[in-house]
């Protein structure tokens, strides 16, 4: 009999979910092993989109320079583009990613980190390569087989796939981070909400020098509109750079219900040329796959101490660039919590919260991809191109765009009109940042319901209300310029405060957890010399904000407090999980 292999945490899948894990629980000094059936990380480009809350995520952990210097920069991002292919007509371009002006200056004012396009298979070995140089133990080619789970514990039985032989491996807790179809999640019995299998796509990967067709309209982007490309799940052909400008991808829809092409080298070298618009260029095709939509959440992350992430728990179309975003995220908002039980600074209570917070993001994310997909409808509407009919005749309803006389003109006018409604997709800045937590693991601090004057999914609105991330401002340190953001994670609570906050600093220093404390103000460590924090941090100079290590507000206190000890104890209790 095999000798039992024992860890703290067992994560399964290497992907962004359990990669991001394992970089967590790893910098935290929680040990932890990584297992996949695979002999490789991620071969393929698959997600890329990283936004602006990955890379604050990325950045307390230290890799954020590592992924900016594999990914391509967000000016490269920005110019989506609708095209009968790229050698033929533009019908239009949506500024996106953050390149509108007015994005763009409201990104600079949300955070300190620029969003990126960045592929999963360049992705996947930074957040590997720092876990497994920070302790965690990587395990390729070890496929899971089932767990049992005990009040103590989890064993899992694994197979080496190389030998062949079984053995098993004993956690205090197991993660799921398998993807899409979930073994860990489906022997969790974990209740889902949503179909999968809604509409049929397929990927193609493919080296050609398409720079005379790109780099004057750089995108990550490029959408087809073409007979037959409104069949699958994505709503028109799409056309996506992997490495500029010669590393590409397309995705092409297929009839589920007739089940996928025969995917030889020649028929996807046929979808590439109809798409591209150009039979001359050198096409070499890397690889090509079917997959299928989906819209399916789970309704709970765990059981017992069984927890799920990432596309185990939500999966959804590409749309909106969500997928790795979301699954970075549910692994930094888990990784903390289990290192606090763990080294016995919270009750287990403390994990019930990570469902409570991920799922009702994990199912917006869901609705909004699935969302974007029927919004590509009126481009084709505006050209009459949704009602069968022949290549032919929607040839000729895009060329009478460019006729002169009422109809065209206002067929022009409801072309630009729906293109632009794609802002939901390719600028949703409050989906990316406007998630607000409301857990066990949050205080409310009694204030009105919050309000959002502008459309919340497009516009990002700061605020440090208890579950919300803390808003970011610029501050100094001596001659160092940082955002309040680097001043708080790192696997531990942080109290912020100002001049006259000295009790609050008191009442952190005598909690039994570790607290860093941070006094912003004249004269002090850090100073707000552009006046944005005071406005921004929504207290007095002598309030406080207790910051959870994964940067979301815990508790907030408005004003000094003489009892200020017993108020911040009160509310660790609730927030560990020790409340009564």
């Amino acid at each position: 009999m095999s000798t039992v292999v024992e860890t703290d945490v067992l994560i399964v899948g290497s992907g962004p979910a359990g990669a991001s894990a394992a970089l967590a629980l790893s910098t935290y000094g929680v040990p932890n092993i990584v297992v996949t059936r695979y002999a490789s990380l991620a071969d393929t480009p698959r997600a890329h989109i990283t936004n602006q809350r990955t890379m604050e995520v990325l950045r307390d952990l230290g890799v954020e320079q590592d992924v900016i210097a594999r990914a391509t920069p967000q000016h490269l991002m920005g110019n989506t583009t609708f095209c009968t292919s790229l050698a033929g007509e533009e019908l239009g371009r949506v500024r996106s990613w953050g390149n509108d002006p007015l994005v763009q200056a409201a990104h600079e004012l949300a955070s300190p980190t620029r969003m990126c396009d960045l592929p999963q298979h360049l992705m996947e070995p930074v957040l590997v390569d720092a876990a497994v140089a920070r302790g965690t133990s990587l395990r390729f080619e070890t496929e899971y087989l089932s767990h049992t789970q005990d009040a103590d514990g989890v064993t899992a039985t694994v197979r080496d796939r190389l030998r062949g032989d079984t053995y098993e491996i004993r956690a205090k807790y197991l993660i799921g981070a398998d993807g899409g179809r979930s073994r860990v999640a489906e022997d969790a019995g974990l209740p889902m909400g949503g179909q999968m299998g809604v509409a049929g796509s397929i990927n193609i990967v493919f080296e050609a020098d398409l720079t005379k067709y790109t780099a004057h309209r750089p995108a990550t982007l490029y959408w087809v509109l073409a007979p037959g490309a409104t069949v699958g799940g994505i709503g028109a052909g799409l056309v996506r750079c992997v490495r500029p400008w010669n590393e590409w991808l397309i995705v092409w829809g297929y009839d589920v219900t007739a089940g996928a092409p025969d995917l030889t080298t020649e028929y996807a070298e046929s979808v590439v040329r109809q798409l591209v618009g150009d039979d001359e260029i050198p096409v070499t095709i890397k690889s090509s796959s079917a997959w299928t939509v989906n819209e399916m959440y789970a309704e709970s992350y765990s059981n017992g101490r069984v927890f799920c992430a990432g596309d185990a728990t939500h999966r959804h179309p590409p749309s909106n660039g969500l997928g790795s975003n979301t699954s970075i995220q549910d692994a930094y908002n888990l990784a903390w919590k289990l290192k606090l039980v763990l080294d016995g600074s919270a009750s287990p209570k403390l994990l019930d919260t990570y469902t409570a917070e991920r799922a009702p993001v994990g199912k917006q994310v869901v609705t909004r991809a699935n969302r974007s997909i029927g919004e590509t409808a009126p481009i084709f509407e505006a050209l009459d191109g949704l009602s069968p009919q022949t290549p032919e005749q929607l040839w000729a309803n895009i060329a009478a765009r460019k006729e002169a006389g009422e109809a065209a003109e206002k067929q022009r006018a409801k072309l630009r009109e729906a293109i632009a409604f794609k802002v939901y997709e390719f600028n949703a800045h409050g989906v990316d940042l406007n998630q607000r937590y409301t857990s066990e693991a949050v205080v409310p601090d009694g204030t009105p319901p919050e309000t959002f004057p502008r459309d919340p999914e497009l516009h990002h609105q700061p605020t440090s209300r208890p579950g919300a991330r803390i808003p970011h401002a610029w501050i100094t340190s001596g001659t160092r310029t940082l955002s309040t953001l680097d001043t708080v994670g790192q696997g531990r609570f942080t109290l912020l405060t100002g001049i006259g906050g000295e009790g609050w600093i008191r009442a952190a220093e005598a909690q039994d957890v570790d607290i860093a404390t941070v006094v912003i103000g004249p004269g002090q460590e850090y100073e707000d010399p552009y006046g944005d924090w005071a406005r921004l941090s929504e207290i007095s100079d002598a309030g406080a904000l207790l910051v959870r290590p994964d940067g979301f507000v815990a508790f907030r206190h408005a004003t000094a407090a003489p009892d200020a000890r017993e108020v911040l104890s009160d509310a660790l209790r609730r927030i560990l999980g020790h409340a009564r």
